[in-house]
């Protein structure tokens, strides 16, 4: 077993961080930022909130994920090849963007705002892919971790620090800088080796969209395993979904909530999971998910007791970090379980469809946490959300009986 030491200055490690940074730039480009532009341009706000159809590449990203399976570009290999692709694609029409006008040509932003939202899926796709083969098994949960501080801190990049750099540069700059931003992943995809896979890729399309479900559904226990994915941070959703609702009633700022929540919440999440990721290994696999999701849904309780003492600041800032640092190392252990799962001949067919029901709980869970919480309470409802852990902690003893591997 590698030391904590071997396993963070791993090359492999560092590669994923910035990899992970160059996954996380895209995303409020054509959501929160953008969003920002239009506004301080004085765009309708109905058709602001239509913009947000741009982002539906994210969710569809499974239907074109065999493509990158089956092909292998003619340069850097399988995986790489497509990183590069798809970085260059993105710098490009980032760019393109910046030299838009979402005054006078809403229609025109919006096309090349859904280009980006494409490639930078398709970026997505082929990263998971490349880090889940890349990685050996007793990195997976320390390279999770490193992925999403990676992650976050490009939201953090083009999200708040693009809003306050729009306050003293034109947008078409900064929407230049972020464009020039992806160049950290060009760099990174450069320099990284490709991984070594055992078997060979799909033969044909068919196979590439075929195989990936013939091979995942034949192993013992798959709709336990699938049924799992669904319901593992099913607490976590519940909780989260109403936070913002929650403390804005229990009479903190705006302010408040986006400092403590937004800053100081990212940091908690970030130390969360590479805490996760460094106690994975000696945990196992099976240790890590059960340890991990007992603290991330009793963490809950602590919004119990800030919706019993109401507006108490030192609890709303104890409850932020508990929750949000033990969902990070739950979410440690949980992107690691998902990559543990993938088959190599076909890693971004099978990560993409396992990521979709990942979104799957995240949109049908918050439906109806606003009906609850009104009926309910808000002390109620923060315990029903924390024992929304006991169905997937239930379905984690049935572990020893899963295939996760071909």
């Amino acid at each position: 077993m590698k030391s904590l030491l071997q396993l963070v200055s791993s090359r492999r490690m560092l590669s994923v961080l910035l990899l992970g940074f160059s996954s996380g730039i895209p995303l409020a480009l054509t959501g929160a930022t953008l969003q920002a532009w239009m506004t301080s341009e004085k765009v309708d706000l109905t058709l602001i909130g239509i913009f947000s159809l741009v982002g539906l590449p994210y969710t569809l990203k499974f239907v074109w994920s065999p493509l990158m399976d089956r092909y292998v570009p003619p340069f850097l290999g399988r995986r790489r090849g497509w990183m590069i692709a798809t970085q260059l694609a993105l710098i490009v029409s980032i760019a393109a963007m910046a030299f838009s006008n979402p005054m006078t040509a809403p229609t025109t932003l919006a096309a090349i705002a859904f280009v980006v939202a494409f490639f930078s899926a398709s970026q997505d796709i082929v990263v998971d892919a490349y880090r889940t083969e890349a990685l050996e098994t007793e990195e997976l949960g320390m390279g999770a971790g490193f992925y999403i501080m990676g992650y976050r801190i490009a939201m953090l990049v083009s999200g708040a620090i693009a809003l306050i750099l729009a306050d003293h540069l034109p947008w078409k700059s900064v929407y230049l800088i972020m464009a020039a931003a992806m160049l950290v992943g060009v760099t990174t995809t450069l320099c990284s080796p490709e991984p070594t896979v055992e078997g060979k890729p799909p033969r044909s399309l068919k196979d590439a969209v075929v195989l990936p479900f013939v091979e995942f559904f034949s192993r013992p226990g798959v709709f336990e395993i699938l049924a799992f994915i669904i319901l593992y941070k099913l607490d976590v959703v519940v909780t989260t979904a109403m936070m913002t609702p929650f403390m804005l009633q229990a009479g903190f700022s705006k302010t408040d909530i986006g400092a403590v929540n937004k800053g100081f919440g990212l940091v908690a999440t970030i130390v969360g999971t590479l805490t996760g990721g460094a106690l994975m290994p000696r945990l196992g696999m099976r240790g890590s998910l059960w340890f991990f999701g007992i603290f991330q849904g009793v963490s809950g309780l602590s919004f119990v007791a800030l919706a019993h003492l109401g507006h108490h600041y030192p609890m709303m800032i104890t409850a932020i970090a508990l929750e949000n640092f033990c969902s990070g190392m739950g979410t440690a252990a949980y992107s690691a379980f998902l990559m543990s799962l993938c088959d190599k001949r076909f890693t971004a067919t099978q990560y993409a469809l396992l990521t979709s029901l990942m979104a799957f709980t995240r949109v049908l869970a918050g439906v109806p946490t606003g009906f609850l919480a009104k009926n309910v309470g808000w002390e109620q409802y923060f315990i029903i959300a924390t024992l929304l852990m006991i169905p997937g902690l239930l379905l984690l003893t049935r572990y020893k009986k899963w295939r996760l591997t071909p």
